[in-house]
């Protein structure tokens, strides 16, 4: 009898020795990679750290005293520097789950490095839609915008408000490409025309040449395929050379409320433009962001779209952990996309197969400088694009894990 006792009692430690080696180091480690002095540093950024930051606050351990510890680096918009980062994290640093990664080159090939590792990628930042399409890996988790929401559902928006004939001011890379070539196919399917296409370097201060172009071919919306500090010069100087008061409507198709900012109202008024979040939609988005403006170094910022991601999609992650007792992606993101249910901060929620992230998308149009009652009171919903309709279907995308 003592002997099986005996047995019990070693069978039932090394039963939680193993439970419990399944987190890692007995630490659960993210590290948020984005852009932190680039073009991208607003939207993402040290707010990016301070989001996923309140995700471990708000987890709180998981009710199992789970340890977290949140990292950071800046992948300076240079893929080679992303994957020098990446690597050193999965091989040396512990790490265990990516969030953020804005850039969509710096995105792909941090989704190649981590397939089929013990890594998680929370990729809540990165555009293209490759990464729940022909690239997508069983260690990927795609929150917010990518290129076919972006480009199908805006240029659908705008269509169905009667903007038939488009011209493109285009990132020159995989970003711009992406929501182009998206947009495009939607809007010669749909009866519509693009008349023409200017494309610019990452990070171009001029734009005059392209406007100029964008103005002479009398297309009735001006499509801006680009971000960040590209999108805040384009829309500036669209407003000095008048182009909304002669009659062309201009649409961002990835900007944020931070950028509105930067540019001011006054500049930004009449724009156009796609989010998946707005911090003043509802009670819980307003709650989230006033927490997010009163953080270190945040000084009263709003939280843009992208940052709203990296909270989501870190919380999202530590749950499954704390569900599976594992911070290893084979079971943490399985786990995940059994989630089906309402977001506090994006609504209406299902994880996909392809790992997906589907929920509402949003229609807005900047106000007018005496419509804005507040600091941040920036937008007005136009309309409501239902998440079955947000994104590319499941069977579209060519992911080689939908069954």
């Amino acid at each position: 009898m003592k002997n099986l006792k005996w047995t019990l009692v070693m069978a039932a430690s090394l039963m939680s020795s193993a439970a419990s080696a399944e987190i890692s180091d007995n630490v659960v480690r993210i590290g948020v990679l984005n852009d932190i002095s680039g073009i991208f540093q607003d939207t993402n950024g040290m707010g990016s750290v301070e989001a996923a930051r309140m995700a471990a606050e708000d987890f709180n351990g998981g009710g199992k005293g789970i340890k977290v510890e949140i990292v950071y680096a800046d992948h300076q918009n240079k893929a080679d520097v992303g994957n020098a980062i990446a690597r050193k994290w999965l091989d040396v640093e512990g790490v265990d789950a990516i969030v953020d990664v804005p850039n969509s080159a710096v995105g792909l090939s941090i989704n190649t490095l981590l397939r089929d590792s013990r890594m998680t990628f929370l990729a809540s930042s990165t555009a293209s839609s490759d990464l729940t399409g022909k690239a997508c890996s069983p260690n990927t988790i795609q929150w917010v915008n990518d290129a076919w929401a972006t480009g199908n559902t805006t240029a659908a928006a705008m269509m169905s408000r009667g903007g038939k004939d488009w011209y493109f001011l285009t990132v020159d890379y995989a970003l711009g490409k992406g929501i182009e070539a998206e947009a495009q196919k939607y809007i010669e399917g749909h009866g519509g025309k693009v008349l023409g296409s200017s494309k610019h370097p990452l990070g171009t201060s001029d734009f005059a040449s392209f406007l100029l172009q964008a103005q002479n071919s009398k297309a009735q919306v001006i499509g801006l395929a680009n971000a960040g500090g590209d999108t805040i010069n384009a829309v500036k100087q669209a407003a000095e050379f008048g182009v909304q008061q002669s009659g062309q409507k201009l649409v961002a198709f990835l900007l944020f409320i931070n950028d509105i900012h930067g540019m001011g109202i006054k500049v930004a008024q009449g724009l156009q433009l796609m989010e998946a979040f707005y911090w003043d939609m509802n009670d819980d988005t307003r709650a989230f962001a006033k927490r997010f403006a009163a953080r270190p170094g945040m000084n009263g910022k709003m939280p843009s779209g992208n940052q709203a991601g990296v909270y989501a999609s870190t919380l999202a992650y530590l749950n499954a952990v704390a569900a599976t007792g594992s911070d290893n992606a084979k079971d943490a993101v399985p786990e995940m996309k059994k989630f089906k249910g309402k977001d506090k901060l994006f609504g209406d929620t299902t994880i996909r197969q392809d790992g997906r992230v589907v929920h509402p998308m949003y229609l807005f149009e900047v106000k007018k400088p005496e419509e804005s009652k507040y600091p941040y009171d920036y937008y007005k919903l136009v309309s409501t694009i239902p998440a079955e309709q947000a994104f590319r279907p499941l069977a579209e995308g060519g992911c080689e894990l939908v069954k």
